[in-house]
């Protein structure tokens, strides 16, 4: 016995009145594709990003500087590390939820789509944050900042300043993609 309000027609299921096409299955799961595809890129863009060069210090005002050779790495910044988990954990989720999705065809229960909405809602939630946390940092890197007389790096590291601020950039559109992701999953609950 079918739930109230669902009916089959053609060998498609009616909710309704409405039938449910597979081009909705098929942008979702383009959608959760592009997601994956964005959230490892930007793991690893960032994840990778390290530049070393020799940069003068001078200690005493009437002695030459002297040359030491300092690396920017994104594991010497927590937002940045934070960024890196956020995207990788937002990866293993998308891939799992990919695998789930296929797997249950057209035999989704609300309690699997709920579950599958609240995991989308969470990682929406956790790539904003990343996206924030490590574009503060980014910014601050660039400008500097007078107050506590912290210098721009971008200035010395800027191939490293760049590949951070094309994973923040990537993580912010899989942050869309994910919000729009949400918009579909909530479409399909009555």
């Amino acid at each position: 016995m079918e739930q109230e309000g669902k009916n089959k027609v053609n060998g498609m299921e009616v909710e309704n009145g409405k039938r449910e096409t597979g081009s909705r299955k098929g942008v979702e799961l383009a959608m959760r594709v592009l997601a994956l595809v964005l959230t490892m890129t930007a793991a690893i863009v960032l994840g990778v990003a390290k530049q070393t060069k020799v940069v003068p210090i001078k200690l005493i005002p009437t002695l030459p500087p002297l040359d030491v050779s300092t690396t920017a790495k994104a594991s010497y910044l927590s937002a940045f590390v934070y960024n890196v988990s956020v995207n990788a954990i937002a990866c293993g989720y998308t891939a799992i939820s990919i695998v789930i999705l296929m797997i249950s065809k057209g035999k989704r229960s609300k309690g699997l789509l709920m579950a599958v909405l609240i995991g989308d809602l969470v990682m929406v939630a956790l790539l904003f944050s990343g996206t924030g946390a490590s574009g503060a940092i980014g910014l601050m890197g660039k400008q500097g900042n007078d107050h506590v007389m912290w210098k721009k790096v971008c200035g010395v590291f800027g191939k490293f300043c760049n590949q951070a601020a094309a994973s923040i950039a990537i993580t912010l559109i899989a942050s869309v993609v994910f919000m729009g992701i949400v918009v579909l999953d909530a479409m399909k609950l009555p």
